[in-house]
């Protein structure tokens, strides 16, 4: 039997004006949102405050990740009018820092990338002073793509490590720890060697039934490769079908945890049963 949901991760039903307006605008520019398609337990609250994260190329995923609530299946082909649109709505919601995502994308060569950085300067175009966070896949590990959506003009370059190593082959099975590690250090190397102060930002889900102790380890190879601002929260099964939670982490032990990862010399540590990795996101760059 699932176990219940202890009362520091239950929200209200989102209804508030901003949200309804928010979803309405979204459904009018036919965007997807990850706040929607994984069910994410935030999304009254950063509706109501008239931000989202958009998710590109679809809502169909190429990778079938058991933690995941994005559908897995047959994928359309990319919409070259998505990143006008996009523009359109940071516009029209007047967002000041914007997070853009998408499904993974296996059967293009370049994972997406260039779809990412046609959004991104689709978005600076039309708001210039808007921050722009991508959040990425893997690409198979291409520092080609990596360099393609660094080259854009973005602010955050963040890809989520997800869980520890000892459970990728549970969780990630279509990913690898080394590979998320490299495109962090290579998209840093990069940013370092450019003008543009691109930040490096990943997340990672707890209560899968990872050990302390090696979560810890996790977070020394991420100061390793100068990643700049890291997200933990709690993983929430999406339904029956998925892997279920082992472990719900309480409120005091995810304090403890970003004290512990600010000590290692993160800049921005958001850590709490609901975070997300976009979560707050306007607040991590500053």
């Amino acid at each position: 039997m699932e176990r219940r949901h202890p009362d520091w991760i239950k929200v209200r039903a989102p209804a508030s004006a901003e949200y309804l307006r928010t979803r309405a605008l979204l459904a009018e520019l036919k965007l997807h949102t990850v706040c929607q398609e994984a069910c994410c337990p935030n999304i009254g609250e950063c509706f109501g405050h008239r931000t989202a994260t958009f998710m590109l190329m679809g809502d169909v995923c190429t990778r079938n990740c058991p933690y995941c609530a994005v559908t897995h299946g047959r994928v359309r082909p990319l919409d070259p009018d998505e990143p006008r649109r996009i523009a359109e709505a940071v516009t029209r919601l007047g967002l000041q820092h914007v997070v853009v995502t998408s499904v993974d994308r296996d059967d293009l060569d370049d994972g997406g990338a260039a779809h990412f950085a046609a959004t991104a300067r689709a978005i600076k175009q039309a708001t210039p002073c808007t921050r722009i966070e991508v959040l990425v896949p893997d690409f198979k590990g291409s520092r080609r793509s990596v360099e393609t959506v660094v080259r854009a003009p973005i602010n955050v370059y963040n890809h989520n490590v997800e869980t520890v190593p000892s459970l990728y082959r549970k969780c990630r099975p279509g990913g690898h720890y080394d590979v998320a590690l490299e495109i962090l250090a290579y998209a840093k190397e990069l940013a370092l060697n450019s003008a543009g102060g691109i930040l490096t930002k990943t997340g990672i889900m707890l209560g899968l039934g990872e050990e302390r102790g090696e979560l810890m380890r996790v977070l020394d190879d991420l100061r390793a490769v100068d990643c700049d601002i890291l997200t933990l929260g709690q993983y929430l099964r999406p339904s029956g079908d998925h892997l279920p939670v082992v472990r719900y982490v309480p409120p005091a032990e995810f304090a403890e945890l970003k004290l512990d990862a600010l000590a290692l010399g993160f800049r921005h540590v958001e850590a709490g049963p609901l975070v997300r990795s976009s979560y707050h996101a306007w607040e991590h760059a500053n």
